[in-house]
C-alpha cells in the first residue's frame, strides 16, 4: 500500500469507523475492489485506492455541511487536508454525483468548485463503488442499484438520481469489467 493510500485509509477510518460502522465496511470493500484493478491501472492504482478510501468521507457527521456527501467530502479534502486536485475531483464526482447534485440544488456549487467534467479514473471508481454492498461484499452492479433504490424508497433524491444515472453506472462497470477481463486473459 502506498503512502497516499495509507493516509487515505487512516483518514477514512478516523471519520467513519466509529460513527458509521456500516459505511466503514462499505468503504473497506470499495478499497479492496480498487486494489483489484492494479493490473489495468498501473501507476494510477494508488490514486484510485486513495479515492476509494475517501469517496464517502463526506457522510461523516463531523464533516457534513451541505448534506451532499460528495461535495462535503471533496471540500474537506481540499480545504482542510490540502489533498491533490485530482483526488478531490474524484470524490466530488464519484458515481454520477452531478446528477444527484442537480436533484439537491447544489449542482452549481459542485461545478464551480470541482468542474463539470468528471476526472480520469471516474469509471474505475464507479466500478469499485457500484460493485460493493453496504456491508463491503462484492455485488453485481444491477443488484447494487436495486439495493440502493430499495434502501431509499420512492421520492427520495437518491432514488431519482440513481434511476437517471443507472445506464451510465452500468455501462461504466461493464467497460471496466471488460478491460479487466481482457488484461487478465492476456496476462
Amino acid at each position: 500500500m502506498s503512502n497516499v493510500a495509507r493516509w487515505a485509509r487512516e483518514l477514512a477510518r478516523d471519520h467513519l469507523e466509529s460513527p458509521l460502522p456500516r459505511r466503514w465496511a462499505h468503504t473497506q470493500g470499495v478499497a479492496q475492489q480498487a486494489r483489484s484493478l492494479v493490473l489495468i491501472l498501473g501507476d494510477q492504482a494508488d490514486l484510485l485506492e486513495a479515492a476509494a478510501w475517501l469517496h464517502d468521507i463526506g457522510y461523516a457527521p463531523d464533516l457534513a455541511i451541505t448534506g451532499f456527501h460528495p461535495l462535503d467530502g471533496a471540500r474537506y479534502l481540499r480545504d482542510v487536508q490540502r489533498a491533490e486536485e485530482h483526488l478531490c475531483r474524484l470524490v466530488a464526482h464519484h458515481s454520477c454525483a452531478l446528477i444527484e447534485a442537480r436533484e439537491r440544488g447544489v449542482a452549481d456549487l459542485l461545478v464551480d468548485e470541482f468542474g463539470a467534467t468528471p476526472p480520469d479514473l471516474i469509471e474505475a471508481l464507479i466500478y469499485c463503488d457500484m460493485t460493493t454492498s453496504p456491508d463491503g461484499d462484492y455485488l453485481p452492479v444491477e443488484q447494487r442499484l436495486a439495493e440502493i433504490l430499495s434502501r431509499y424508497g420512492d421520492g427520495h433524491p437518491v432514488t431519482r438520481s440513481i434511476t437517471r444515472s443507472s445506464p451510465n453506472l452500468i455501462d461504466a462497470v461493464h467497460r471496466v469489467s471488460a478491460e479487466l477481463g481482457e488484461r487478465f486473459c492476456s496476462a
